[in-house]
């Protein structure tokens, strides 16, 4: 939800230039004829850095509703209504003409926020006509040439208050949809490309799972490892949703890595973990979770990533029940900070079990932007402190006041108590196992931070 900004005036006075200008292309035709814009036109227009929607119209001219210059005159004040500023132009070399006072009366009563702009200012000719725009009563006019680019930081500072009434706008929206959907239990997703990338240690498939999930060989692969070395992005589409996978270098024990070559790559994949939103950890089903991938999979969740551990060449296994019964001990005693982290048995090289592979990648995002309500934490609060208190500490038992979720992407939480230094770790550890057990936050990275003090949204008048 971005300003929108309709450009407006008698015909001829540089509309479409200036709507080019902002814009940045040559999207509205120009000449010198009245006349030639009939639709309105709309582009992303940018100032100073800052975007907003920019709508070029056709001239303003009194004519009956039935001919083509009445149905461009009624775009215009369409364009009016739909606008939240209205850049009134006027030509400073021509001067005030009668129908630019009679639309400045249509704008005043529209009451919409208008800033007077007298465009053609170049020069000592167009001075006289920008101070003769004074008796409009739109406010100080703004001079500008559209077409030399001058004046337009005077133009900026005019439409900034407008800007940054739109932007709280949208981030009041915004906060009001986020409240809700953490009311109904929903996530946080604004349809962008899902960030995905592929980590592992060298030769465990990498490559291979991404030229399966693509379908084609975009890839090179090979047996022998560091085939890869850069970290290649492709954006891809799943199921209509647009993702951006993202192949990395094999990362072996830092104290393996000695070619510079190889250090390039390595932190070109770290930079990959950090960027993303979802890590596929691969590893390898004759050796599962070795010490680099415990290393891999503690960097993907510090950074507070979702993870998702896929087991390749699964196909290659003997005994599968084996197999996973080694997996899920070996995510127990080392990772218990993700309980419940998804793992997917794959085989890249098949095709085996690339569908539930990615149905998972989703389900985990979901997960890590997952909001909850505040009044639903705070009943949860409630009724786990009744069922385990919290400990006594010199005598006096802590006190949890309150809780609220501070974001998402990992899900965070502020909790407020009296001594939060004298919380033990294993108290801790009991909240954030409640919180992903009764909010449905299997695997996902939870980041509980502790605030001293009383409830800070209780009303104390």
């Amino acid at each position: 939800m971005t300003c929108t900004v309709a450009i407006v005036g008698r015909p001829n006075v540089g509309k479409s230039t200036l709507f080019n200008r902002l814009v940045g292309r040559r999207l509205a035709l120009v000449d010198d004829r009245p006349g030639v814009t009939r639709d309105r036109r709309m582009g992303e227009g940018r100032l100073a850095g800052r975007a907003f929607t920019v709508i070029d119209t056709a001239g303003y001219e009194e004519a009956p509703v039935e001919t083509l210059s009445g149905q461009m005159r009624k775009q215009t004040e369409r364009a009016v209504a739909d606008a939240d500023l209205v850049l009134m132009l006027v030509d400073a070399r021509t001067g005030i003409v009668p129908l630019d006072r009679q639309f400045a009366d249509v704008l005043r009563r529209s009451g919409k926020p208008v800033v007077l702009v007298a465009n053609k200012a170049e020069g000592k000719a167009g001075l006289a006509g920008a101070y003769e725009a004074f008796e409009l009563g739109l406010g100080d006019p703004v001079a500008i040439s559209a077409e030399h680019a001058e004046g337009l930081a005077d133009l900026y500072a005019a439409i900034l208050p407008s800007l940054d009434a739109a932007d709280r706008r949208a981030a009041e929206a915004a906060e009001a949809a986020a409240a809700e959907a953490a009311e109904a239990g929903e996530s946080e997703d604004d349809g962008r490309p899902i960030q995905l990338a592929i980590i592992g240690r060298p030769n465990v498939g990498k490559s291979t799972l991404v030229n399966a999930l693509l379908a084609e060989e975009r890839m090179l692969t090979g047996p022998e490892p560091g085939v890869t070395r850069d970290a290649i992005a492709v954006d891809w589409l799943w199921r209509d949703r647009p993702i951006r996978l993202v192949d990395t270098a094999g990362l072996r024990r830092r104290a393996r890595i000695d070619e510079a070559l190889e250090k390039i790559a390595a932190a070109d994949a770290i930079r990959a973990i950090r960027l993303a939103q979802v890590v596929v950890l691969v590893v390898e089903a004759d050796a599962i979770l070795e010490r680099q991938d415990l290393t891999l999979a503690r960097l993907v969740l510090d950074e507070g990533r979702a993870l998702v551990v896929a087991v390749n060449k699964w196909d290659t296994v003997a005994d599968h029940r084996a197999a996973l019964k080694r997996l899920n001990d070996r995510l127990e005693a080392s990772l218990p900070q993700a309980r419940g982290l998804p793992t997917v048995t794959v085989s890249a090289l098949t095709g085996q079990r690339l569908d539930r592979l990615m149905d998972t990648v989703l389900e985990i995002y979901r997960v890590w932007t997952r909001r909850v309500g505040t009044g639903r934490l705070n009943r949860w609060l409630a009724t786990l402190t009744e069922a385990h208190q919290p400990p006594m500490v010199k005598g006096r038992r802590l006190k949890l006041r309150y809780i609220t979720q501070t974001g998402a992407r990992p899900p965070t939480f502020a909790l407020w108590i009296n001594r939060p230094e004298d919380l033990p770790d294993a108290y801790r550890r009991y909240l954030v196992n409640g919180l992903r057990d009764t909010f449905e936050l299997p695997g996902a990275p939870i980041r509980l931070m502790l605030r001293k003090g009383e409830n800070p949204y209780e009303d104390k008048s």
